[in-house]
C-alpha cells in the first residue's frame, strides 16, 4: 500500500504538469538513495505565498479540466422528459418477469 500511495504521489499529473506530492510540500519526494542537495532556507511568508500560488494555478487548471469533461460527457446526451406527477406512462415489465 505504501508504495502504491508513494508511485501515485511521486506521478507527474498531465494536468497540473507536477506531482501532487510536490504541489502540497513544494518540493519532490526523497527516494532515499540520492543525496541531500543544499537548499537555501526561504523565509515562512514566501512559502507559504508559493505554496497558495501553486494550489491556486491547481485548482484553475482542475476548474478548466472538469469543464472540458463535462462538455464531453454531455455531447450525446439526449433531453430527458421530465414526467409530474398523475402523468400516464406506459411501463414494459418484460426485464422483470421471468
Amino acid at each position: 500500500m505504501a508504495i502504491t500511495k508513494f508511485i501515485f504521489n511521486n506521478k507527474v499529473h498531465t494536468a497540473t504538469k507536477s506531482s501532487s506530492f510536490k504541489v502540497n510540500y513544494r518540493r519532490e519526494p526523497r527516494m532515499g538513495f540520492e543525496i541531500r542537495k543544499k537548499r537555501k532556507y526561504v523565509k515562512v511568508e514566501e512559502f507559504v505565498k508559493e505554496v497558495k500560488e501553486m494550489y491556486e494555478k491547481a485548482k484553475t487548471v482542475v476548474k478548466k479540466i472538469q469543464k472540458e469533461m463535462k462538455k464531453y460527457a454531455d455531447r450525446n446526451k439526449k433531453k430527458v422528459v421530465e414526467y409530474k406527477e398523475r402523468d400516464k406512462v406506459l411501463l414494459s415489465i418484460k426485464e422483470y418477469s421471468k
